[in-house]
């Protein structure tokens, strides 16, 4: 199933859109299919454009204070910020963007909770034997957590998955919620289907907030696609999800 889960929406992405459209093109002799495929292409992949539509996809979130952020029985980080890899029986670790693991260690520095869980994501497919949770466990204790105050959930390939997973570990109903600012409103409404008390706290946000443009705005970019890309998947992950509430 969960190859599904990550297959299946490659067929919406841009870059398969556009791939269709020159195809159709192609197969019916219409350059009008071409022309589309190249605009939209070009505007897709613009920083203008990519920024605008991750501010519509972060739109509910905002950074928060610390010291506003309410006590709870556990602070649950997600996965999602780690490439694991071993070479000769080595393990080497490569970081995406750490925000969210670095929003974990203060939240638990400032006392908003007296343990700290990591979600043990591992995709069928890798060959790392550890998981990431296990990985940011060893890096948490560096940073002076106690390792009897750190928990890492059973093996989760996604979100779904985390909640699952977190809701048969943690002590006590109610938790800090520490992911992505784009992946927030489905995590927080899959953690709460587990009957959790969430409370958000965002990070690693991607929209810039600047009203200046520059010419370079305007000028396509791989970044800005994969960005567009990204707040697209996300999207289709909260319809997908919000689909299967109403549904059961």
């Amino acid at each position: 199933m969960i190859y599904l889960h990550k297959i299946l929406p490659l067929l919406l992405t841009p870059i398969m859109v556009v791939i269709l459209l020159i195809v159709i093109g192609l197969y019916k002799k219409r350059n009008s299919f071409i022309y589309l495929a190249i605009a939209l292409l070009y505007t897709l992949s613009t920083p203008i454009f990519s920024d605008a539509f991750f501010k519509l996809v972060e739109s509910d979130q905002h950074r928060k204070c610390i010291t506003s952020i309410e006590q709870a029985d556990a602070i649950v980080v997600l996965s999602g910020m780690l490439s694991l890899h071993e070479i000769d029986g080595e393990e080497y670790v490569e970081w995406g963007d750490p925000d969210r693991f670095f929003g974990g260690i203060a939240l638990m520095k400032a006392g908003k909770a007296t343990n700290l869980i990591f979600t043990g994501a591992k995709m069928p497919w890798e060959k790392s034997s550890r998981t990431e949770g296990a990985v940011l466990t060893d890096y948490a204790a560096d940073y002076g957590i106690p390792y009897d105050h750190i928990f890492v959930s059973s093996i989760v390939a996604n979100t779904a998955d985390e909640a699952v997973a977190v809701k048969k570990i943690i002590q006590g109903n109610k938790i800090i919620l520490v992911t992505s600012a784009f992946h927030m409103p489905r995590a927080q409404m899959l953690f709460e289907k587990e009957g959790l008390e969430v409370v958000p706290y965002p990070v690693d946000f991607k929209s810039l907030n600047t009203d200046s443009l520059t010419f370079m705005d305007y000028l396509p970019n791989a970044g800005s696609l994969a960005q567009t890309e990204l707040g697209l998947r996300e999207l289709i992950g909260r319809l997908y999800y919000w689909l299967k509430l109403m549904i059961n």
